[in-house]
């Protein structure tokens, strides 16, 4: 495979693909092959450089030469990281996440890709929510070669719209089956326009995520964050409630899930996303695991 480096600084391409954000990323000899979007890609990492390539397309001259800027753009090398950083709160907890996951960036998502998999990951850890993308992708996605390699494009919200539910429990979906086809129809169909959504307000974004089958607050802000780029957003899990409590109210016993989130929102400032981030991994490399809710 021919390779094409990309400059990385200040970047940890395994913490950022094993911090819960995605999961269909697969680790082959030193590096991991996916997909952004519908492109097979290979991605290693020396130092502060990344060497790509892409599995074939039609004019593959054309997509090597935009590759870096697909790449870059999809493991969000342009944002300030070390100021984003720096934007912490300056408290134990949040001190000892910052220096332990040194290098990690949100990952820019496609919209309809992130939904569809949180709407899966719903009280789900990792390890199944990789089963189920990866299920999915087999059944319904297209199938790209990328090397010696085989995988698979996550499938589009018309081909789940039409998959019938006995299909997608074969993908060891449950309960959310319903959730996820319901909500497909409203994208295929136009109903929930997720690319016009991205001129909205955090407010009335977050309003339009929760309105949709099987998304509530936690799935709206993992989506606000990973998809749509709203730094702000501060997904509250299991991992991250157990923190809050645990590091910052260890002697309040009644504090309600409204009053974390509002804490949160305040506290943790307009990087809360990534200072959500940083926590959620640093608590979960002692456990293992991203429960859904």
């Amino acid at each position: 495979m021919r390779l094409v480096e990309i400059p990385a600084p200040d970047f940890d391409l395994d913490k950022t693909l094993d911090s819960g954000q995605v999961f269909h990323w697969e680790k082959v000899g030193d590096g991991f092959v996916g997909a952004i979007g519908d492109l097979a890609v290979y991605v290693e990492q020396r130092g502060d450089v990344l060497k790509v390539c892409c599995g074939a397309t039609p004019q593959p001259a054309r997509r090597r030469r935009a590759l870096p800027g697909i790449v870059g753009r999809y493991f969000a090398l342009d944002h300030p990281l070390a100021e984003i950083c720096d934007s912490f709160p300056r408290d134990p907890a949040m001190n000892a996440a910052r220096d332990s996951c040194r290098g990690l960036r949100i990952v820019r998502q496609p919209k309809w890709e992130c939904l569809a998999t949180f709407i899966c990951s719903s009280m789900k850890q990792v390890a199944h929510i990789r089963q189920i993308s990866v299920a999915l992708r087999k059944r319904f996605g297209e199938q790209r070669r990328i090397g010696n390699q085989l995988m698979y494009s996550f499938p589009a919200a018309e081909r789940v719209a039409q998959a019938s539910r006995k299909e997608l429990l074969e993908c060891k979906l449950g309960y959310r089956a319903k959730n996820l086809r319901a909500t497909a129809r409203r994208v295929s169909s136009g109903q929930a326009d997720l690319e016009a959504w991205s001129a909205l307000s955090d407010a009335e974004l977050r309003k339009q995520l929760c309105a949709l089958p099987g998304v509530g607050p936690k799935i709206a802000n993992c989506v606000m964050l990973f998809a749509y780029e709203r730094l702000r957003a501060f997904p509250i899990d299991v991992w991250i409630e157990r923190v809050l409590r645990q590091r910052y109210f260890p002697r309040r016993k009644k504090m309600t899930a409204r009053r974390l989130r509002e804490f949160s929102e305040t506290y943790f400032g307009e990087n809360g996303g990534y200072a959500q981030q940083y926590l959620f991994h640093h608590a979960r490399i002692g456990g293992r695991g991203r429960s859904g809710d």
